[in-house]
């Protein structure tokens, strides 16, 4: 902070339009049918906010000498910005080019050639600050595809500081464009460690889970599913029956999405109306999805542990558990590789995934006697809790890194 202080104090800041300090070229052309293996370098708008970071120095498409010629001009230390996107955010991302040889870029962007008072860098980091988003929400036009052109991008306001002295204006933008870098840095490090640890982690009770749950057929018996509990298919329940409050519900895709092995909440409600159509899930029952776009999705299951009766639709299928297996125990044997391999056989579907009730019934479950099911799911239990509390710790810790460099930045930027 004394750092930063020491390099803001007494800085004299005018806000300049960008239309001011650079010059703007609309892009023309350039569409993904024209890339070639080789060529000329090409920056196509999409690219910006999907592929390339705050700058590059190469691109990742090329096109050929004769339509470049065709193109608009990118040269090193150009900023290319889009004009075009489905979201808000979208617009407005920006790249410097820093490559050696010229490149071109099509329609939906905009070339930014700044002049003698504008560090390219400063301004890709300003666009990623709250209060350009603030003045570019002002210039956006459109619903399903919206757009800010290059005269209505002109008119934002940019931070300029020392504008009275070109030479020491771009020592203090280049300043801030290096603190900016270090922090970029110092985040991808961290989410890169953490990011590990975490997968260390899971790895870790993946392994142990598969050891708890595998057993000889000499040690336990192995019985079909359908023959160790009553498998109901469920009915309806598309996603605009959902109501505030109500009978709660539990939907087929949330189960991959939203739950982990057992829940004593429900993310949905539904009317009672709704709800006297839909299969009930009692507490101790488990919802298992019996569709997916993939086959690793399909055969999930969450254990219902809420004390009123919920209801589920379509897509899913009810296990009522017999008394010789826990709701628990068969919900973390779910998630086991002798588990996926028995579903593999019964998928069906190419582009949707189904397992039917009626196959999901044929699936071979172990059946240790129930203390020794207990015994296991209490040891799963806490590895779940602790892995659960990483998983939910290390993202709120990213998160926090991340919010801090948002500061600094914002800080820096906006000179506040």
């Amino acid at each position: 902070m004394s750092y930063l202080d020491n390099l803001l104090q007494g800085v004299e800041v005018e806000w300049k339009a960008l239309g001011e300090v650079s010059e703007l070229v609309r892009g023309n052309g350039l569409q993904k049918k024209d890339f070639t293996e080789t060529g000329i370098p090409a920056i196509h708008y999409g690219q910006i906010y999907t592929y390339y970071g705050l700058s590059t120095t190469e691109t990742k498409s090329f096109v050929s000498p004769e339509l470049a010629k065709t193109l608009r001009k990118v040269d090193t230390g150009n900023i290319v910005i889009t004009n075009t996107s489905e979201n808000l955010e979208d617009v407005g991302k920006a790249v410097v080019y820093l490559g050696k040889m010229q490149a071109v870029t099509g329609g939906h962007a905009t070339i930014i050639k700044p002049g003698h008072l504008l560090l390219g860098k400063y301004f890709a980091y300003f666009t990623q600050t709250e209060e350009f988003a603030t003045q570019k929400r002002k210039y956006a036009k459109g619903t399903k595809v919206i757009d800010v052109s290059a005269t209505d991008m002109s008119k934002i306001l940019i931070p300029i500081p020392c504008p009275e002295n070109s030479k020491k204006s771009l020592e203090i933008q280049q300043k801030i464009v290096h603190i900016l870098d270090k922090f970029t840095e110092l985040t991808a490090e961290l989410t890169a460690e953490l990011t590990a640890e975490l997968t260390a982690h899971k790895k870790q009770y993946n392994y142990y889970r598969e050891q708890l749950l595998s057993f000889d057929e000499r040690e336990v018996e192995w019985k079909p599913l359908g023959e160790i509990g009553e498998l109901v298919r469920g009915n309806g329940l598309p996603k605009t029956d959902f109501t505030e409050t109500g009978v709660p519900a539990i939907h087929y895709g949330q189960i991959y999405t939203y739950y982990k092995t057992f829940t004593t909440e429900t993310k949905s409600f539904v009317s009672t109306e709704t709800a006297k159509k839909l299969r009930k899930v009692n507490h101790g029952d488990v919802v298992i999805t019996n569709t997916s776009e993939n086959v690793e999705d399909v055969g999930k299951a969450v254990v219902y542990l809420g004390k009123e009766q919920a209801v589920t639709g379509g897509h899913a299928t009810i296990f009522k558990p017999s008394k010789h297996i826990t709701g628990k125990f068969f919900a973390y044997f779910t998630q086991t590789e002798i588990f996926a391999s028995q579903k593999r056989k019964y998928a069906k579907g190419t582009k949707v995934i189904d397992v039917s009730a009626n196959d999901m019934s044929k699936i071979l479950i172990p059946i240790p006697p129930i203390e020794e099911q207990e015994r296991i799911v209490s040891i799963l239990d806490k590895f779940d809790t602790l892995t659960t509390s990483i998983s939910e710790g290390l993202p709120k810790e990213i998160e926090l890194r991340k919010k801090q460099y948002e500061y600094y930045r914002d800080m820096l930027l906006t000179f506040f």
